[in-house]
């Protein structure tokens, strides 16, 4: 935890650069001046592909002790190469293609013996360094590839195992580059991952409908007698806000349980549990919404997240 007197000067570095995250940022590119070109190369593709396709993950990642940043966004890239593959690909076929690339790409790595593909150069690192657990990465890949059939969640159960099997690893991956190893940090790991992957099926709904898809959990849409048309007419009824509400509340009971662990959970196990203020903030949007997941101001960007995000971990809490 930075001191107070550390803070404030970062603090004030902040404001005068016009950026509150410029502190990391001018680190960052302190420690690039050092690399070879060629390695820096791979680091630059993670991070701006982080930037890219998950800039919360971006704003997350900064924030990290410095010896875990490049690993961080090495694995930050390899989910988001995974992720994109089923909006990337026409067939499924072709995406199974993919898939197995990067199954292969695992095995070379964990053999010492990586592709030239960037991401799998800067993962390689990353799990020799903090000799990551393969398991955690290969749940991530076999996830994803089931996902491929434009699979309906049947339950909120099946969102959930989804989630843990995809951001729940991820964030378990991140506790072992912070050096964290602790059964209560992994039980907070689990729901906050849980959290995310109910958040983001929720955030993901305009843009699932705008393309006439929908994967909200059956089991709540046929409770409250909501069709799929409903959705694809971005229906604002209240059956369709009670949808929304059961989901989004089981997100909050997860983030309530993984708080439940803080007084429990190492403080060095913190940095990886950002994301909470990201789920928080959309949670109190939609909220403020009354559960209407069409509505524009919940596709705006808060441009105050990298201070709430900024102030969280200086507070040292999650």
């Amino acid at each position: 935890m930075v001191s107070s007197n550390m803070f404030a000067m970062r603090w004030r570095k902040s404001l005068l650069s016009g950026s509150i995250l410029a502190p990391v940022c001018t680190e960052l590119l302190r420690n690039a001046t050092t690399a070879p070109r060629a390695l820096q190369r791979d680091k630059d593709y993670c991070v701006e592909l982080v930037r890219k396709r998950d800039y919360e993950g971006f704003l997350c990642s900064l924030l990290l002790p410095a010896e875990s940043v490049s690993s961080a966004f090495a694995l930050r890239a390899f989910n988001v190469e995974l992720a994109q593959i089923k909006d990337s690909v026409s067939q499924k076929s072709i995406g199974l293609m993919r898939v197995q690339f990067w199954r292969e790409v695992l095995d070379d790595i964990y053999k010492d013996h990586p592709t030239q593909q960037p991401v799998a150069k800067e993962l390689l690192k990353a799990v020799k360094k903090h000799k990551l657990t393969k398991r955690w990465l290969m749940k991530m890949i076999d996830e994803r590839e089931k996902n491929l059939d434009n699979h309906v969640f049947r339950n909120l159960q099946e969102l959930e195992t989804y989630s843990e099997n995809t951001q729940s690893s991820l964030t378990y991956l991140m506790l072992e580059t912070l050096g964290v190893k602790d059964v209560q940090a992994d039980h907070a790991a689990s729901h906050i991952g849980k959290a995310q992957g109910i958040v983001t099926c929720i955030r993901a709904t305009p843009y699932n409908c705008s393309q006439r898809k929908v994967y909200l959990p059956l089991d709540i849409c046929m409770l409250h007698r909501v069709p799929q048309e409903s959705l694809l007419r971005r229906s604002k009824e209240k059956n369709v806000r009670d949808v929304i509400y059961d989901i989004a509340s089981q997100a909050h009971i997860h983030l309530d349980h993984a708080r439940s662990f803080m007084n429990r959970v190492p403080s060095k196990a913190f940095p990886a549990f950002l994301h909470t203020v990201i789920l928080e903030d959309y949670l109190n949007k939609l909220q403020k919404v009354d559960f209407d997941v069409f509505h524009s101001s919940l596709q705006r960007r808060n441009t105050l997240l990298p201070l709430y995000l900024y102030i969280r971990s200086w507070k040292n809490k999650y």
